[in-house]
């Protein structure tokens, strides 16, 4: 074998510089073909020294990421829920077959039932502290035949003579059986339909808009609640021993819708002057029902069969009454006067 000596060239200036490609021949580049090494093995030799490097190197990070001290070799383990799954689904069909178990079925609803019956009972003891569930049925207990004579005697109560309610067992009877007794229902669906008459009033003047219909029916309400919680304090003071309750004195003083609804419809069809006739009308007459019947509730029971009242404490009652019969004509022109132009 025979070799050469390798002779490097001068340096180039900066005028002669420039890549012209690998220059072998002659005496500057040692030859392959001398040295007796093929292409072949020469590519061979660079691929194996590449995987080396690869090997030792590890794995690259992406330029500015966090570099790791140790290799993560997580990859070659196994998934740790692999295990836990399969004992969750085993532990799921036993669960189906225990609840499958006709006795434990069984006893499952038994509980159930017992707990549902027990909340129950709870539910209704602490509800009957606070709304008397039991005592709003009493005033819901009426019938068509109640609804059209205590809606005839709020209109007409000038013919009617017996005011008293009857009692079985020291507890009134219902309303549908006695017609002077007081109810919710009237009271109830005459305030729905006054907002509804309120509505169409307002529609047909141009005015109807929801926040307009609202402020009417919060005004309404308020006025009763403020009505209601005068009448109480007035009897507080007067100290006055009746067994009107609250329900009762809300019961009357919702009355007096049906005397604006009528007032507003007759408003509605016959202009202004039907409407102060209808109003009129239904004012005296709610002033009327309402003495004769709390006369009863208030005044003292010589007053009740008709004796002479005397003595400050029954004159003070005798006011308090027609006190209460007076401002149901206000709050009926107030709420409704504005409704018709």
């Amino acid at each position: 074998m025979e070799y050469r000596r390798y002779h490097p060239a001068p340096p180039q200036t900066e005028g002669q510089m420039g890549y012209a490609g690998p220059h072998i021949g002659g005496e500057n580049m040692l030859s392959m073909d001398t040295m007796g090494v093929t292409n072949d093995q020469t590519l061979n030799w660079t691929s194996h020294t590449s995987a080396a490097k690869t090997r030792t190197r590890g794995p690259m990070h992406a330029e500015g990421g966090p570099s790791h001290l140790f290799e993560d070799t997580s990859g070659n383990m196994s998934a740790p829920g692999a295990g836990y799954e399969d004992s969750s689904a085993g532990f799921g069909l036993s669960g189906q077959g225990f609840l499958s178990d006709p006795v434990v079925s069984n006893l499952a609803m038994a509980y159930g039932s017992s707990l549902a019956s027990q909340g129950k009972n709870i539910v209704d003891q602490n509800i009957d502290r606070f709304i008397p569930v039991s005592k709003l049925k009493y005033y819901f207990a009426v019938d068509t035949i109640y609804v059209g004579k205590k809606l005839g005697l709020l209109i007409f109560p000038y013919m009617h003579q017996n005011w008293e309610v009857r009692y079985q067992q020291d507890s009134p009877v219902a309303p549908r059986v006695e017609v002077n007794a007081p109810d919710l229902y009237i009271p109830a669906m005459a305030f729905i339909t006054y907002l509804l008459v309120a509505g169409f009033a307002l529609g047909t003047q141009s005015r109807f808009s929801p926040e307009v219909l609202g402020m009417q029916a919060s005004s309404a309400l308020i006025w009763l609640v403020i009505e209601v919680l005068a009448i109480l304090l007035s009897l507080y003071l007067v100290t006055v021993n009746t067994d009107l309750t609250t329900i009762d004195l809300i019961a009357f003083a919702g009355y007096k819708y049906v005397g604006m609804i009528t007032g507003v419809v007759a408003g509605l069809i016959f202009g202004r002057t039907g409407y102060y006739v209808a109003l009129g009308w239904c004012c005296i007459s709610i002033v009327v029902f309402m003495i004769r019947t709390l006369r009863l509730k208030i005044l003292s029971e010589a007053a009740a069969e008709g004796v002479l009242v005397r003595g400050t404490m029954n004159q003070l009652r005798m006011y308090l009454t027609m006190a209460i019969a007076a401002v149901q004509p206000v709050f009926m022109y107030w709420l409704t006067f504005h409704l018709v132009r």
